[in-house]
């Protein structure tokens, strides 16, 4: 407990923090009702409404809601190649209402042998981002087919084909493109061209993909029926391997065979705490999320946060997010590797130390200031939301990292390779393409798993149960903190989905926000507080031009009401969080 004992001798710098709240479960008439045991359907939200039709089609084949989650992953790996693939990776949280356990399938890229910190230095010995973020050496070897075929064959009814069925139905007859897919790949195009198998995918007619017209990916389709066949060889051995390593190494890349063959899921303990009568359920290391998210809520459980105005409120919050984060730069990293000290960093001391440190009316500096805003991903990564009608439910964050990973789809494969090299410390103290840093306990190492900001979560009381996930590079954390905090506060699942969204991650020392996210009173109160902030042009005011980030998908059982609901980010014009009761009937989430 060194660590906290250095928080609390800190405390006397600081005035007596705003009174603080008593943390305790409602054990009044209301917690005596009675509370229904299964749900009276399943709910299912996802980025991508075909993603979503495809987890209820393997519901109505008798499969359960770790089959649908199959189902659902690989179809966004079809329809959003944007956000996530085969050649990335994921995170799977799922709870078996049967046995009442909770598990955390770790189905993480690692990093080849060859990608040693030296390769990513250029003449100067400065990071070399191009190197560290596009093509071949970006690549970590891929997590998510290994992720699949174990959740299918662990914990789903079905056999692993019919869970992909809907997908290699999609990437065989294509699906429209959308006008998120199609400004994506127009940024992205420069870097994607550059390479035959992926120019294979997206100009195969020609011309780069428009909203409107069919994609069609027969090569994936082809990927996909070898895994759905074959199952862990039909990707990771076999003539799918081949064509992957005949692609990397084409590019300059040092995959091996033997590295392909010996990736490996892990089953990991979910990391578990309590706030003010919910129990949070989520992602322990190789992701900071869960450890981040565990710091800024045991913070702010000193407070009533509902009793606050709002430009205290935020405050608090963003206070917390700051010792998270800069928590996150120096202590977490894989740990397979090194010692993650989450029993301290996650514990209730620790967070008491923390909070102790918080002045109720000024902004604590960060160690070094910088100006910079932090950069921006709202299209990479993805999640989606189920909960079945037995009650199993399942949150799942996927990505291959950046827009279109490292743009690189190996020929005959159809699978386009995440650049997740970029998410290690590659040089200490440099920040990544999120502007975060991080150090010794997260450089590279043959097998090793970059430290991750996917946050899927799980919120129980005595009368609700939620499923939240979303994507947003290091945002991913604080709108998690943000969509927690609105469950707390009884807010439906669509509001969640829609809250507004602010950020800070210790460096830069920069508060970032949303369009409308601070009123100009709010915005004033914070400044005159000490905190920077970066908003966008006019936010603050009415008619503001827009700026949101992230994809928020939640789901959630009343469990005293009976009731599902489900919320899909309104930010997100293509997701679909849907309904359906045990009779048939659909329902408006």
């Amino acid at each position: 407990m060194r660590l906290t004992a250095r928080l609390l001798a800190l405390a006397f710098l600081f005035l007596p923090a705003i009174p603080q709240a008593a943390f305790a479960a409602d054990g009044g008439e209301a917690s005596r009702q009675v509370v229904a045991s299964q749900p009276p359907g399943a709910a299912i939200a996802s980025a991508h409404e075909l993603a979503t039709a495809a987890g209820f089609e393997v519901l109505e084949q008798g499969g359960n809601a770790f089959d649908a989650a199959v189902a659902v992953s690989a179809a966004l790996s079809v329809v959003e190649p944007i956000s996530s693939g085969l050649g990335g990776g994921g995170f799977f949280l799922l709870h078996d209402a049967a046995s009442g356990r909770d598990v955390f399938i770790d189905a993480r890229e690692t990093a080849p042998a060859a990608a040693t910190p030296d390769r990513y230095r250029d003449a100067e010995g400065r990071l070399d981002r191009e190197r560290s973020q596009n093509g071949a050496w970006s690549a970590a070897i891929p997590g998510l087919p290994a992720g699949l075929v174990h959740v299918a064959g662990k914990y789903g009814r079905l056999p692993l084909s019919p869970s992909l069925a809907p997908a290699i139905r999609l990437a065989r007859e294509g699906f429209p493109v959308y006008e998120r897919l199609e400004r994506g790949y127009a940024a992205r195009r420069k870097v994607m061209e550059r390479y035959p198998g992926t120019r294979a995918v997206f100009l195969a007619g020609g011309k780069p993909p428009m909203q409107g017209q069919l994609l069609r990916q027969p090569d994936l389709a082809r990927t996909l029926e070898a895994l759905a066949r074959e199952g862990f060889d039909g990707f990771y051995r076999g003539p799918v391997a081949k064509k992957l390593l005949a692609g990397v190494r084409a590019e300059g890349g040092q995959w091996t065979a033997q590295e392909l063959a010996a990736y490996q899921v892990h089953e990991r303990e979910p990391l578990r705490f309590d706030y003010r009568g919910w129990e949070i359920v989520t992602a322990p290391p190789p992701s900071s999320g869960g450890v981040a998210l565990a710091q800024m809520l045991q913070v702010l459980a000193g407070w009533n946060l509902a009793d606050l105005d709002p430009a205290h409120r935020a405050h608090l919050t963003i206070e917390s997010m700051r010792r998270a984060f800069r928590d996150r730069t120096f202590y977490l990293g894989d740990p397979g590797f090194v010692h993650v000290p989450v029993e301290v960093l996650a514990s209730r001391e620790y967070a008491a130390g923390l909070r102790a440190t918080i002045h109720p009316e000024k902004a604590t500096p960060s160690d070094i200031f910088s100006g910079l805003p932090t950069p921006l991903e709202d299209e990479e990564t993805t999640h989606f939301s189920i909960i079945d009608a037995e009650g199993n439910r399942a949150a799942v964050t996927q990505t291959v990292n950046l827009l279109f990973g490292s743009g690189l789809v190996p020929p005959g494969t159809g699978v386009l390779l995440n650049n997740e090299m970029d998410d290690f410390a590659l040089l200490p103290g440099q920040p990544n393409a999120f502007g975060v840093m991080g150090y010794a306990a997260n450089a590279p190492e043959p097998g090793k798993r970059p430290l991750s900001s996917m946050t899927p979560t799980f919120m129980v009381s005595p009368d609700r149960v939620a499923v939240l996930g979303t994507p947003g590079g290091s945002r991913i954390i604080t709108m998690v903190l943000l969509g927690v905090l609105g469950y707390a506060d009884g807010l439906d699942a669509q509001a969640v989905a829609a809250l507004p969204r602010y950020h800070h991650q210790w460096q830069p020392d920069v508060v970032e926000a949303e369009t409308g996210a601070f009123s100009p009173e709010v915005a004033s109160r914070l400044r005159a507080m000490g905190h920077a902030l970066h908003l966008p042009e006019g936010s603050v005011s009415a008619g503001a031009s827009s700026h949101f980030w992230g994809n928020l998908q939640t789901v959630m059982w009343d469990r005293r009401s009976g009731q599902l609901q489900g919320g899909t980010d309104p930010r997100n014009p293509v997701g679909k969080a849907e309904v359906r009761l045990r009779s048939g009937e659909a329902v408006a989430p």
